[in-house]
């Protein structure tokens, strides 16, 4: 699919936002910056996930109360399930990453991340500490304080553990703990190469209703954010819905809302106030000495602005630019709001001049050592005085002396080569290996950011009026699609070639070779070389063919490599590079494409799992019906089953006695209503002796079930067990699911990966039998993981193991017990 993007106009800083193409910025869109340049106070947002800010106030906080306002996610919500995709983990971050970024977009607010990585559900704020290690984490909020320098801090959740998720209270509880020690000179002392210390003026707890638990009430300070912006021509619970509706990974669509909202707000610390969060705290600029004239200056332009002609408030701009600028920078907090204000009155100044400018390529794809061509365009589109004095190219400089006439498209090309030394494109947290529970970010000044800076840019040095400014633009690529129009995408700096295995794991159980393959790109022309790999003791390898000679950028060929285990097989990872010339490459590349967020990818480590296993399989030909994404389907061909995806046309014709067993991907009964209507159907096949497995699916307002799924009754709970290592106790060793055809004993529980399930059943009739119990520390044991009932001469199943987790992860006793699902036998 293709995707469409937008060119935001900056200034002296690069963004990297690149969206469907909306119009340029209006006469309201400057009214409302106008407005907001007289405000001089910010407030940061703090919570642990993706979706977790409140969207009704972020907007209220930037367009009603003016405030620079952000969220900081302490995580990037890796560790979730994905509703639009089978994306799990860092790709799954990386979405959610962009929905969290294109929500800002909407509202208005900026974006920060930590290093935390969302290891998955926790239920206990010490459980996350073992994970994220909880100073450095602290760390990474206290510097987030002290750049940003917020007035007011709010967190999303208490430090009591209203919150559920052991990560929300550990994010309120890094909050509490960060807005007295961003003020510490001693906490930390290595940022303040970079910063200084910060005192927010006081920290609240943004309280909540949600479902069962109101931790509001009448004696907490309350604020009315259901107002209408009449600049933006929406209400603020309007701009909630379509912010919120961005989270489109976790499902998270609302309706409109119009009319009174009311927020609660419990003080947590600070200076005592009684009616308002920004009670007594000065946002104009009479809150520094001697710049009163400024918000004077600020509002006869703002009363002189006409909506038909922005560009007469050109002088009046540039007069305000350069009392900004004359400001003495002694004190730090005025230092930083005028840095902040040059830019916003730069911003005005482009916009009001119909200044628009952009850097293009001729292709997406730049190698370090060749050449990129670009375009670049500049047209002044009112009749205001401005020139360009000087085009700052990737690496070159080219000066001139141009006056911009009114409306004249001026372009000029441009070709030089990047250095061979270069750096790929690549999200900078993912660039270094990392822990459950921390990415590894070495550049202090890197942390916090929500993604990288573009792959390329050029600066245009321009003068309006005797103002000179610098105009970042990154470098894109444009095209047109004969549908969807002129559509924009990032560049992408790559290696020469990448080589990608097909699959994540490769599972063997016994010693019949398997041919693995290995798909090398050329994203150059002309590109030969050969394919290398290397692998743990016990195996061995032979291909015919390793070179290969791609002529055509884009070009790809499959090289097919036989694996065979060799003895005693050493589970691990098959690493995969290429040798070119006398250069090695040995990245592969993930993809990420969907509507709603732009291009994404990931350059990783080219290697997959290599899996011995001792297994035994019954049956051949398995149905399995989709649900939100996962990869057993690839995980079930590994341990050699014939797999049918079993489409609508499929379900309707009723005819599936050849599958030995149909399995419903995660979610399934979420995702598609239609399988209310082949209930029977489904019903009738295990009654003539098939074997229905279901796994997980959720029951809220999020993930509404849309049919019955069994044929006796149970309900899905939120129940899930969260330690990988928990016990798990086997409650009828002698029951089928547990000797045939492999014998499953506790062993086959070591080395699961991030959860042990989720979404258990409760309220289980009892013509179910419950075959295993488990529970995280100090909690009751629970036995809805796996539920097999009996039903005719078949069985049904439904579980909250993780198997879409864990096959793919190349767990052995996944495997063997996914296999004995599969395989229980017909009942007489």
């Amino acid at each position: 699919m293709k995707r469409s993007f937008i060119l935001f106009l900056t200034t002296l800083f690069i963004t990297n936002s690149l969206l469907a193409q909306t119009p340029a910025v209006s006469s309201a869109d400057i009214l409302q910056k106008l407005n907001k340049l007289n405000t001089v106070g910010s407030v940061l947002y703090i919570a642990a996930h993706p979706d977790d800010e409140n969207t009704r106030l972020l907007p209220y906080l930037t367009y009603e109360r003016k405030y620079r306002t952000a969220y900081l996610s302490l995580t990037r919500g890796d560790g979730g399930q994905n509703l639009i995709g089978k994306e799990q983990g860092e790709p799954l971050g990386l979405i959610r990453t962009q929905e969290l970024l294109a929500a800002r977009r909407i509202d208005g607010a900026e974006q920060f991340f930590t290093r935390a990585n969302d290891f998955g559900f926790s239920k206990n704020p010490e459980e996350t500490f073992n994970f994220w290690n909880k100073d450095s984490i602290l760390a990474d909020v206290v510097w987030v304080i002290r750049t940003f320098k917020p007035d007011v801090i709010i967190t999303r959740f208490p430090t009591t553990g209203e919150g559920g998720h052991g990560h929300h209270t550990a994010s309120a509880i890094l909050a509490v703990e960060a807005f007295t020690a961003a003020a510490d000179p001693t906490r930390f002392p290595e940022q303040l190469k970079y910063t200084t210390v910060w005192q927010a003026q006081r920290i609240f707890w943004n309280t909540f209703s949600f479902g069962t638990i109101n931790t509001t009430s009448e004696d907490q300070i309350k604020i009315n954010i259901g107002g209408y912006n009449p600049l933006l021509g929406k209400s603020y619970g309007e701009l909630s819905s379509e912010n919120r509706s961005m989270h489109k990974s976790q499902g998270f669509g609302t309706a409109k809302t119009r009319g009174d909202n009311t927020e609660y707000f419990k003080q947590l610390g600070g200076d005592k106030v009684t009616t308002d969060i920004f009670e007594n705290i000065n946002s104009s600029w009479t809150r520094f000495t001697a710049t009163q004239p400024i918000g004077e200056s600020i509002k006869k332009i703002i009363s002189k602005f006409d909506a038909q002609h922005p560009e007469t408030i050109v002088p009046d701009l540039a007069a305000l630019y350069k009392q900004i600028q004359a400001l003495d920078e002694t004190d730090k907090t005025l230092a930083r709001w005028k840095k902040e204000k040059l830019q916003e009155t730069e911003a005005l100044l482009i916009s009001c001049s119909g200044l628009w400018l952009e850097a293009y390529a001729t292709e997406y794809i730049a190698i370090p050592g060749n050449s990129i061509q670009t375009t670049l365009q500049i047209i002044n589109r009112n009749n205001v005085a401005v020139s360009l004095k000087n085009i700052r190219y990737i690496n070159q400089d080219s000066s001139l002396a141009l006056t911009l006439k009114t409306n004249e498209l001026y372009t000029f090309k441009h070709t030089e080569k990047l250095a061979v030394d270069y750096a790929y494109s690549n999200p900078y947290w993912l660039n270094q290996k990392h822990s459950s529970g921390l990415y590894v970010v070495n550049n202090q000044l890197l942390i916090g950011k929500a993604e990288n800076d573009a792959a390329a840019s050029i600066a245009f040095q321009v003068v309006i009026q005797d103002i000179a400014l610098t105009i970042t633009k990154p470098v894109v690529y444009k095209y047109t699609d004969p549908v969807k129009g002129e559509l924009y995408r990032p560049l992408e700096v790559l290696p020469k070639a990448t080589v990608n295995l097909v699959e994540r794991v490769y599972a063997f159980n016994d010693n019949t070779p398997k041919t693995i393959q290995f798909t090398v790109k050329a994203n150059q022309p002309n590109v030969s070389g050969t394919l290398q790999w290397s692998m743990p003791q016990g195996w061995k390898a032979t291909c015919a063919q390793p070179n290969f000679t791609l002529k055509e950028k884009g070009e790809e060929i499959i090289i097919n490599v036989l694996v065979q285990p060799n003895g005693i097989a050493t589970n691990g990872k098959i690493s995969a590079s290429l040798k070119i010339n006398s250069e090695t490459f040995s990245k592969s590349i993930t993809r990420i494409e969907y509507d709603h967020i732009p291009y994404q990818f990931i350059l990783s480590d080219a290697e997959a799992n290599l899996v011995y296993i001792n297994l035994k399989t019954a049956g051949k030909n398995i149905g399995y019906i989709p649900g939100a994404g996962d990869d057993v389907v690839a995980c079930l061909k590994q341990m050699g089953y014939t797999v049918t995806i079993l489409t609508d046309d499929l379900l309707d014709k009723g005819n599936l006695k050849e599958y030995n067993a149909i399995v419903a991907g995660i979610r399934a009964y979420n995702t598609n209503d239609r399988l209310q209507i082949y209930y029977n159907t489904l019903m009738k096949y295990v009654e003539q002796g098939g074997n229905l497995i279901v796994q997980y699916n959720t029951n809220n307002r999020i993930g509404p079930l849309l049919a019955k799924i069994g044929p006796y009754p149970f309900a899905i709970s939120r129940d899930r067990v969260t330690n990988e290592t928990a016990e798990v106790r086997i409650l009828n060793p002698k029951h089928s699911v547990f000797t045939y055809p492999n014998k499953i004993d506790s062993t086959d529980f070591n080395g699961w990966v991030q959860e042990r399930g989720i979404y258990f059943a409760s309220d289980i009739d009892p013509k179910y039998q419950t075959l295993i119990s488990m529970n995280d520390p100090n909690e009751k044991a629970n036995e809805g993981s796996l539920i097999v009932a009996k039903y005719g001469k078949g069985n049904f199943v439904y579980t909250g193991l993780v198997f879409f987790r864990e096959l793919p992860a190349g767990v052995p006793g996944a495997y063997r017990l996914f296999v004995n699902l599969l395989s229980i036998p017909q009942n007489k």
